[in-house]
């Protein structure tokens, strides 16, 4: 499988000397393109290290990430500025709309921010399948927690990313708005062959991945293929993470 992200010996610290922390210590791992991972791990472990380096959000203090065929560490702050505008999706915790604008211009919005046009047969897609369509002239305030996670999902898809980057995209709703949103993500996956990694630390979440790969201590610690909560629960109980 092609990876559409690649980490290279990442290695991430902070301070120096004996104030040193690892919060990388020398992960090498890569996301296959169409395929949905996990990265899981204990507070510390570096998983949202790892997804923000991945992400061009921050830079590792040595080793490499490369999107599609493109290093980053050779990057300018403008080129990599332009890199996540057009190739890189984001969904967080915290929905990240922009409260004045409508649902519908916080879903345009990557494209508005990159100067391009919307493809009305791509928009209309997203916005029926997330089941959106009547929602697309309400402000942030006027929808559920559920129905803003859906217009962030939306706003991550309407670029045609190489990869979707979901950080505990479930953290602020309850658990049905949680399934709807991990259900969205996975069949994107499926049908749209769209590229996610998700930072989670539910097991049930992890469960509509593709595969787990677990961090401790700044390392992975081992990979899980086909998860089920109850597996990545055994798993986590016998390694220790």
């Amino acid at each position: 499988m092609q990876p559409s992200v690649e980490a290279e010996d990442l290695v991430k610290v902070y301070g120096a000397g004996d104030t040193a922390v690892y919060a990388l210590d020398g992960v090498t791992a890569a996301f296959g393109s169409g395929q949905f991972t996990a990265i899981m791990g204990p507070s510390g472990s570096g998983k949202s290290t790892l997804m923000h380096c991945l992400a061009g959000l921050d830079t590792p203090t040595s080793g490499e990430v490369r999107i599609g065929d493109t290093g980053l560490s050779g990057l300018s702050d403008r080129a990599l500025t332009l890199l996540r505008r057009r190739r890189v999706g984001f969904v967080f915790q915290s929905f990240n709309l922009l409260p004045t604008l409508t649902a519908g211009q916080n879903i345009r919005l990557p494209l508005d921010l990159a100067g391009r046009k919307p493809d009305p047969r791509w928009e209309n897609e997203v916005v029926t399948r997330l089941n959106l369509t009547d929602r697309l002239d309400h402000r942030p305030a006027e929808l559920s927690g559920g129905q803003q996670q859906r217009v962030a999902c939306a706003r991550a898809l309407m670029t045609r990313p190489d990869v979707i980057f979901a950080d505990e995209p479930t953290g602020n709703l309850d658990s049905a708005s949680g399934a709807e949103v991990l259900s969205f993500l996975r069949s994107s996956v499926r049908e749209l062959r769209q590229t996610v990694i998700m930072v989670t630390h539910d097991p049930v979440a992890a469960g509509y991945a593709d595969r787990v790969l677990f961090l401790a201590d700044g390392r992975v610690h081992g990979e899980l293929h086909d998860p089920t909560p109850r597996s990545v629960l055994d798993y986590l109980k016998l390694a220790g993470v």
